[in-house]
């Protein structure tokens, strides 16, 4: 790997802000191969060297992402001056690694969120030329059929003349479904199960592709993915 500057490592992890970091390395908390270091321009191999901080072991992750069952009601940005947003949920240490939402759950809808600070990751994921499927579970206030099915196989046109991908209607019960979707275009699973006379009432997403979300967190509740669990996204269901 490529020298990297001694702050930047410290910066990329989310330890500190920019103007802590430069008073902890200056002050000898940190060590790189045993040696404390107090110059934050200090280069070194984030995958070979030895870093501690106050003795503790700093193991370098450029990219980080994490899992997180939103709640209804929580915005999916990164700030909004009046409303509260998903990293207002997450530690200051998550925020100060620059993550973000990959794509959006609107503000009513709860269930699995990814946050990243890896770009090219949330594309892929945003994307529909990468077929990337993210399933919902839905309850609404009407009935749905085989024809309703149907519908959503050939690809619902929406009112205003948007044409949704092919996506799969599932009936589970009364008022109950589950739908898989492709893209993520504006509100579109509620979108497309109104053009069928089904209003949602409710409506969580539950996996991005084999990714399914950890029921156990709670809502508000979040946990970093493994590298198994990243490339679960990526296989169909």
């Amino acid at each position: 790997m490529a020298q990297m500057r001694l702050d930047k490592f410290l910066a990329d992890m989310g330890i500190a802000t920019r103007k802590e970091l430069k008073q902890i390395i200056k002050s000898g908390r940190v060590c790189i191969n045993g040696a404390a270091v107090t110059q934050p321009e200090m280069k070194l191999d984030a995958e070979k060297s030895a870093v501690t901080l106050d003795g503790r072991a700093l193991n370098y992750t450029r990219y980080h992402y994490y899992m997180m069952d939103k709640p209804a009601g929580i915005l999916s940005v990164t700030e909004d001056k009046k409303q509260e947003t998903v990293l207002s949920l997450v530690t200051p240490e998550m925020r100060r690694m620059g993550l973000f939402p990959v794509g959006r759950l609107d503000k009513d809808t709860s269930g699995l969120l990814l946050l990243t600070d890896d770009g090219d990751f949330a594309h892929r994921v945003i994307s529909p030329k990468s077929g990337v499927q993210k399933l919902y579970y839905a309850r609404v206030d009407g009935k749905l059929d085989d024809a309703d099915i149907a519908a959503f196989a050939e690809g619902i046109v929406l009112k205003d003349g948007t044409r949704c991908l092919p996506a799969k209607l599932e009936l589970t019960g009364e008022n109950e479904c589950l739908v898989t979707v492709m893209e993520g275009k504006y509100h579109q699973v509620r979108r497309m199960l109104a053009s069928r006379g089904a209003p949602v009432i409710e409506l969580r997403r539950l996996s991005i592709g084999a990714l399914k979300l950890d029921e156990s967190l709670g809502a508000g509740g979040f946990r970093e993915l493994d590298q198994t669990e990243i490339q679960l996204v990526y296989i169909a269901t």
